[in-house]
């Protein structure tokens, strides 16, 4: 069984993304921390439109349980192939980087920066095995350009796009490629508190994106007909920062 691994795939733009994936054939696993109600919609949805996806409940920012739970199950599968990893868990505490507290800062990081390294290191194993793999990295207009009042998301996301690049150069002879999609604004959980008229003039394209169009994206990158795309971070920002 050829599986796909979405951190963070139970709501937004990893919703979208792991319901893309199921359609393009592979048993999804939907990762999750807390909200058992949405990731068991995402499922349902899944199954309702004849895919198949089970659910992996674990904090990405955690190092021990991320082994615990994602480490057990790479043991527990060893016939199964976690082919095409999307990581895509990510928060968001903005302030001002004078009026930050430590915690708005550590979170952030471990959940968006360390979570990559605590996920993909568990998965490579495998891929490097099979001399085949995907794994896409959500990343951020804020990563690219920097935002005022997010030097932690920013710092978080930059960080990814680092990562992704010297990844994509070790395991390049391999057939693995690593490739980050930068959302700029787009309709999700995070953006509810914006007023998409404040902001849609600063956007050539006029409007916020959707979570369709990002995971599009996300499902070409996994798909055979980008096996040449590494080391790349696509933006998908309407054109508001090139």
């Amino acid at each position: 069984m050829k599986y796909a691994l979405v951190t963070g795939g139970a709501r937004g733009i990893g919703k979208t993304v792991s319901i893309q994936l199921a359609q393009k054939g592979y048993k999804v696993l939907i990762n999750f921390r807390s909200n058992v109600q949405a990731a068991r919609e995402t499922l349902e949805t899944i199954e309702a439109n004849g895919g198949s996806a089970e659910l992996l409940q674990f904090d990405v920012s955690s190092l021990e349980d991320t082994k615990n739970v994602l480490g057990k199950w790479i043991e527990n599968h060893p016939e199964d192939v976690i082919e095409v990893l999307v990581n895509n868990a990510g928060i968001k505490k903005d302030n001002l980087m004078l009026l930050m507290e430590e915690e708005e800062w550590s979170s952030v990081l471990n959940t968006n920066l360390n979570s990559v390294f605590y996920v993909t290191r568990l998965v490579l194993k495998k891929m490097i095995a099979n001399r085949y793999g995907r794994i896409v990295n959500m990343v951020s207009l804020s990563g690219i350009k920097g935002l005022p009042g997010q030097t932690n998301y920013s710092g978080s996301k930059a960080g990814v796009i680092g990562v992704t690049k010297a990844l994509a150069q070790e395991v390049g002879r391999r057939k693995i490629t690593v490739n980050a999609v930068a959302p700029g604004f787009i309709k999700t959980d995070m953006t509810e508190a914006i007023e998409e008229k404040d902001f849609k003039a600063m956007i050539p394209m006029r409007r916020f994106g959707t979570p369709e169009e990002v995971a599009g994206v996300v499902s070409f990158l996994v798909s055979p007909e980008a096996s040449y795309i590494t080391g790349e971070v696509i933006s998908v920002n309407g054109g508001l920062y090139t």
